[in-house]
């Protein structure tokens, strides 16, 4: 079976009814599909790649992989997620004259510093809350991710 989105879970059903299971990359099929791709030809390229002596194929993920794979993903996705905010905060306090080193530690000091200014309190509030929210959640993934 060619290893797609559903995959694992699929595989798992078919082993548990008795049959065995293999997962092959699709870059290792891609060369059996004779021309454009359309669900038939994926089969025929699938079962040509399947017969093959030196074909791979990689066993089947648990539900404890896969929800840890979920766990890093997010992980991942939430630090990007911070790393953008971030970036974007040091733009605003740049535009307001504050320099804000790289780094989130750095830049709590910059933004307390905008905060005892005259700046609008809508502006500071709106400081705040982007300081507070992603890096709260990326934490308390992180920790989710070590334990």
């Amino acid at each position: 079976m060619e290893a797609c989105c559903g995959a694992h879970h699929l595989g798992r059903v078919f082993a548990g009814h008795g049959h065995d299971v293999g997962l092959t990359s699709p870059e290792s099929v891609r060369p059996y599909v004779k021309a454009q791709k359309n669900d038939d030809r994926d089969a025929e390229g699938i079962a040509e790649a399947a017969t093959r002596p030196t074909m791979r194929f990689v066993g089947l993920k648990s539900q404890e992989q896969l929800d840890m794979q979920t766990l890093h993903r997010s992980r991942d996705r939430l630090v990007g997620e911070r790393t953008a905010l971030i970036n974007q905060l040091r733009a605003i306090l740049l535009e307001r004259g504050f320099i804000a080193p790289q780094g989130k530690r750095k830049l709590e000091p910059s933004s307390q510093a905008l905060a005892n200014t005259s700046a609008p309190s809508r502006t500071r509030a709106s400081l705040n809350r982007m300081l507070s929210t992603p890096a709260t959640r990326c934490e308390s993934t992180g920790t989710a991710v070590i334990a």
